[in-house]
């Protein structure tokens, strides 16, 4: 199965599309920028939506859902919001089609033009603001603690499968406060969930931290993100979490009575949100040059079982045995997939699974039916070991804890390894050019200084990270003075 896989060393970029190709997670559709989730990589975004949302309600928040188009006027209602998405925007600008009077099929009926452009949702701030407004009146009604699931379109000129589309799938949250240390305190909070969301699910690391200004989200007052490290030395902003002020409140005139003076004031806001782009992460932080290495806390089946046999005589009898495995797995919350096909050989099957990441495969054939044994793999380590089918269930459950562990020290060893500090512009130079990965660095707090170092190394400021002491040093361009480093990479 993976016969042709270019490998991560020889060209990153393409072991990555391949991978997602040949492990049936997407595929490129008819519309440009566009991509077809398959059931295999769409079971893994399911395996995400469970648990955030699980998360989510965990912390208050409820889900909703509002409308695909809006309004072209709302965008002009926050200036830094429309500067930030002016470009992304597809707009629906006709209600109508009808056929060609010269028989060249369907065209757009030129006489059912909208009285106002309606724009494909790249984000729903406005829409959402604009129905918070009827139903906020008193501080009684808040706080509003909303998500929603849904897809968004930003256009895209240059597209990768997951991880940068015109139209893909994502969770956004929406909150209403009434004062600003709520505000501040959801937004921190929804960024810890994200945190621990990718290191306890996903084996991701992340550093957390706050954005720099240029690279705040539209109409934000303060960004919050977790940055991870891929395998190719570069970061993947993984999750964002906004504080938004009453920037939001102030452009729809969201305003409440205040329980102290009775007064009406606005109310202040946050949004947070991840997308499909985990799916790029997953893939990039942990995979090898066989294919997928998936945390089984997100593999659509943790376990497989194969059986190796000659004729249906032996096939019944090895399905009696691994029904009743599978059964004692799934009591104890373990998913599992028998895949007793008769058109593929054993040694195909252990490559298909092999290459589709998933984290233990069980064989079992007449003999470790005589023996009361199987031989079970692991996906992380590519390792096989022969066990007792006597409480087996328990061997796989510890097994697949210690996996998900392993796969997350290895990552977390990998960005240790590929974080380095330095003094100075050179070594900042060489070290990205050379090593790759995050690079903590004196920083002037200046966007000129900033935008320079993206220029001339095509690096960013992915966060200032929030575990970072104070630490007295200069930038290491200019040479003004710097309180704290900051983490540079690199990114997707």
């Amino acid at each position: 199965m993976a016969k042709g896989l270019t490998s991560r060393a020889e060209n990153y970029a393409q072991w990555y599309n391949e991978l997602v190709i040949k492990a049936d997670l997407a595929e490129n559709s008819a519309v440009r920028g566009c991509m077809v989730i398959k059931p295999y990589g769409y079971a893994i975004w399911e395996k995400i939506q469970a648990e955030l949302d699980r998360m989510f309600k965990e912390t208050g928040h409820e889900n909703a859902y509002f409308p695909l188009f809006i309004p072209k006027s709302f965008f002009s209602k926050e200036a830094s919001h429309v500067e930030g998405f002016a470009k992304e925007c597809a707009v629906v600008t006709h209600y109508r089609l009808k056929n060609d009077e010269n028989g060249k099929g369907v065209i757009v009926d030129p006489d059912a033009k909208l009285e106002e452009e309606l724009i494909i949702r790249p984000t729903s701030e406005t829409i959402i603001w604009n129905t918070y407004k009827n139903w906020i009146q008193s501080y009684r009604d808040l706080p509003i603690l909303i998500n929603q699931w849904a897809n968004v379109v930003r256009w895209e000129m240059r597209t990768r499968l997951f991880l940068r589309t015109a139209e893909f799938l994502w969770q956004e949250g929406h909150t209403a406060h009434a004062t600003q240390a709520e505000a501040i305190e959801e937004t921190l909070k929804m960024v810890n969930v994200y945190a621990t969301f990718a290191e306890k699910f996903m084996a991701m690391p992340v550093h957390i931290g706050a954005k720099s200004e240029s690279e705040r989200f539209a109409g934000a007052l303060e960004t919050y993100s977790i940055e991870a490290l891929m395998q190719d030395g570069k970061a993947l902003q993984a999750g964002t979490s906004h504080f938004l002020g009453q920037n939001f409140a102030k452009a729809f005139d969201v305003k409440f009575a205040s329980k102290e003076e009775n007064k009406l004031e606005y109310v202040w806001a946050t949004s947070w949100g991840v997308s499909t782009r985990l799916i790029g992460g997953l893939i990039m932080a942990h995979s090898d040059d066989k294919g997928l290495v998936l945390p089984p806390k997100l593999a659509p089946y943790q376990v497989v079982i194969v059986p190796i046999y000659k004729g249906e005589q032996e096939l019944q009898r090895i399905s009696e045995k691994v029904n009743e495995i599978t059964q004692k797995l799934r009591n104890i919350g373990v998913t599992v997939k028998y895949d007793n096909r008769d058109s593929q050989k054993p040694g195909w099957k252990f490559a298909e699974y092999e290459l589709k990441g998933v984290p233990v495969r069980i064989a079992i054939g007449p003999r470790d039916l005589e023996n009361g044994t199987a031989e079970v793999a692991r996906r992380d380590e590519l390792t096989k070991e022969v066990v007792s089918m006597e409480g087996i269930e328990t061997y796989v459950k510890n097994l697949l804890d210690t996996i998900q562990e392993n796969i997350f020290k290895k990552a977390l060893k990998y960005r240790e390894e590929h974080t380095t500090k330095v003094q100075n512009y050179d070594e900042f130079k060489d070290i990205l050019e050379n090593k790759g990965g995050f690079v903590l660095a004196h920083w002037d707090g200046t966007p000129e200084t900033e935008e320079r170092i993206k220029n001339e190394t095509k690096a960013t400021i992915r966060n200032i990270p929030a575990y970072l002491p104070e630490e007295d040093g200069v930038d290491m361009i200019t040479g003004k003075p710097s309180k704290r480093r900051v983490l540079f990479a690199k990114a997707y």
